[in-house]
């Protein structure tokens, strides 16, 4: 990556990382603070980065208690040692006794986090860009909203990803009181309201920091290609209309872009240490005949390789996931195929689960649905062990279980919308392509559709079931990467760097 510059200096800000490359200092790899994606991807983009031998660097906040339990208890002494090297190292973090005590990356209160977000800001305006001077920075998310603002007042060209459509809002007086100086560069910010004056908007309009980062975002991405077409298209009724309107301006100038996130690396059969019996693509009959057996006998289930599973990944959440839709039709679903052997295995919390436990109880399913509390070990061997994973969702800016499930030869059954209309394909044996069931109108009767195209195809011969899922494991394993994705992101930081900046 050059740009027609040297090796340019890249800051990556994000809340989030996991798996940053042990080389940027000495104990990096225990520097994990992950509630999302975000952090996957942020730690997939800094190691491909860092392995093209880019300079990169990168703005975390110094989360001390969640690092700290995060070290092995013989490795706990050495923190204090920790705290000396990194900042001679590529790491660097961002310090206020705000993030000293969380045990994870956001509060469950709306001020604190924006405390949260200005702290960590104001290390990043302050402190860390002129010590790193770099020539791009990268921004993740509302945390960073502001700091785009920042960089186009410094004439560095940069980069806004959202993850999620969340914000938290401010007054500049708000922001200043915590340090950051909102006068150099108020005019590059989101006001809700316009702002013509600086002493009058200082105190009454308060700033948007997602749509800042938008706003003044030199260039901006979301998450997947489609999500960021249904946003400019008008789809999404949460999306704000300000929001929205800054993003088609973006989008029509030719500076947004989507960009797929991918799965977290340990989701791989072949070296998931989490499964009875590992396996791959040209194993994967056994394997998950194995498996399948192995959670059966974990849940209470009737005890049946033959069964079909069908697996629920995502949180119970009525407003995005679409888990209304299938308690509509789960007790016609279960009767309907009840010769077949039909099973559900449900991992996930949420307020739809108590829904869910009360049907099994009602109508005495406990061999056929299991209703479990989310559990990561548990979350592994179900994507081993099912033959379909449900994801109805009534939106997606991305959506990883529709990505995973292909990697362990389970077929997504789901809604066609965001990130899962760039993932998935309508299956077609005859013409051996696709990957999926996908139903396009958002209601009960579609996904019962879909349920019935997977139960088709899972009565078919067993040769066509292994070459079908044979061919989508294989295709699912090279293009739903970190690879992949560090690529476009490195691709436009090229773009970037080589297109001129309008003057500060």
């Amino acid at each position: 990556m050059n740009g027609g510059r040297k090796n340019p200096r890249v800051l990556i800000v994000t809340p989030e990382v996991t798996y940053l490359p042990d080389r940027m200092g000495s104990y990096a790899q225990y520097l994990t603070a992950k509630a999302g994606g975000l952090a996957d991807v942020s730690a997939a983009l800094i190691s491909a980065l860092f392995n093209q031998g880019a300079d990169v660097h990168v703005a975390l906040p110094d989360y001390r208690a969640i690092f700290k339990d995060r070290l092995a208890p013989f490795l706990q002494k050495e923190y204090r040692k920790l705290r000396q090297t990194v900042p001679d190292s590529r790491l660097h973090l961002a310090e206020d006794r705000v993030f000293y005590y969380l045990n994870r990356v956001y509060s469950a209160y709306y001020l604190e986090n924006t405390k949260l977000s200005l702290a960590f800001q104001r290390e990043v305006i302050n402190n860390i860009i002129p010590r790193v001077q770099p020539d791009l920075i990268h921004c993740n998310d509302w945390m960073t909203g502001l700091i785009p603002s920042y960089a186009r007042k410094l004439g560095i060209p940069c980069l806004f990803t959202i993850h999620n459509i969340h914000s938290v809002k401010a007054t500049m007086a708000h922001i200043e009181d915590r340090g950051i100086d909102a006068a150099e560069f108020w005019q590059h910010l989101f006001f809700e309201q316009y702002a013509d004056c600086y002493e009058y908007a200082r105190e009454s309009i308060p700033v948007d920091f997602l749509t800042s980062g938008v706003f003044a975002g030199h260039f901006v991405n979301t998450v997947s290609p489609r999500f960021l077409v249904e946003i400019v298209e008008g789809y999404h009724h949460f999306v704000p209309d300000k929001l929205r309107q800054e993003l088609i301006n973006k989008y029509y100038a030719g500076c947004a872009y989507g960009i797929l996130n991918a799965p977290d690396p340990a989701f791989n059969p072949r070296t998931d240490s989490k499964l009875p019996l590992q396996y791959d693509a040209a194993s994967h009959v056994e394997g998950k005949r194995f498996n399948k057996r192995h959670v059966q006998q974990q849940l209470g289930l009737l005890v049946d390789p033959k069964a079909p599973l069908l697996f629920w990944p995502s949180r119970l959440d009525p407003v995005q996931k679409g888990c209304q839709l299938l308690a509509d039709i789960i007790y016609h679903l279960i009767s309907d195929y009840w010769q077949q052997r039909l099973q559900m295995v449900f991992v996930a919390d949420g307020e739809y689960q108590r829904v869910f436990r009360d049907i099994v109880h009602f109508h005495g399913f406990q061999e056929r649905v299991a209703v479990c509390d989310f559990n990561n070990a548990l979350e592994h061997q179900c994507y081993a062990a099912s033959d379909f994973v449900l994801m109805p969702s009534s939106f997606e800016p991305c959506g990883l279980p529709q990505m995973i499930g292909p990697i362990y030869g389970s077929l997504p059954i789901v809604h066609d919308t965001g990130g899962i209309h760039d993932t998935i394909t309508d299956l077609n044996t005859r013409k051996n392509r696709g990957n999926g069931f996908l139903f396009k109108y958002y209601n009960p009767e579609s996904l019962r559709w879909a349920v019935d195209q997977a139960m088709r195809f899972y009565k078919r011969s067993v040769d066509t079931k292994a070459k079908q899922i044979h061919r989508v494991m294989e295709e699912a394993i090279t293009s739903y990467n970190h690879a992949n994705t560090a690529k476009q992101y490195i691709d436009l930081y090229e773009k970037m760097l080589r297109r001129p900046l309008i003057s500060k």
